[in-house]
């Protein structure tokens, strides 16, 4: 129960300190913070915790290192949520996903899909 507490605790105060660097801080209250915090800390430990090896505070690792990367992945949601406020922010993160899902599943050429076939086939890519 008292790990729950200090992760709710961590959770905001990453939230709020993420939400003070992107300038969100008027439009947010203490559960946005908490919500922020530990949705952060997710994004952080799918993908930032493979880059710096340190584990996040979803995984109760409470140190220095595991702040800052939840930190880190506190301030990513943040700027994903800024760049939806708008129709061409969301157009962006659209490509940005269907760039990111290509290089997953077409670069390898065992995939056979024609989607892949026709991606594989333009010229700019060879």
């Amino acid at each position: 129960m008292i790990n729950f507490i200090v992760w709710i605790i961590a959770g905001a105060l990453i939230g709020w300190v993420a939400s003070l660097i992107m300038r969100t801080n008027k439009r947010q209250g203490l559960i946005a913070d908490i919500v922020v915090g530990i949705v952060g800390a997710f994004l952080a430990g799918y993908f930032l915790s493979p880059l710096f090896g340190v584990s996040t505070i979803n995984e109760g690792n409470f140190s220095i290192p595991a702040l800052l990367v939840s930190l880190g992945g506190a301030i990513i949601l943040l700027a994903i949520s800024k760049l939806f406020r708008n129709v061409g922010g969301f157009l962006l993160v659209l490509i940005i996903i269907l760039i990111i899902y290509t290089y997953f599943t077409c670069w390898p050429q065992e995939s056979t899909s024609a989607y892949c076939v026709a991606v594989r086939a333009l010229p700019f890519l060879k």
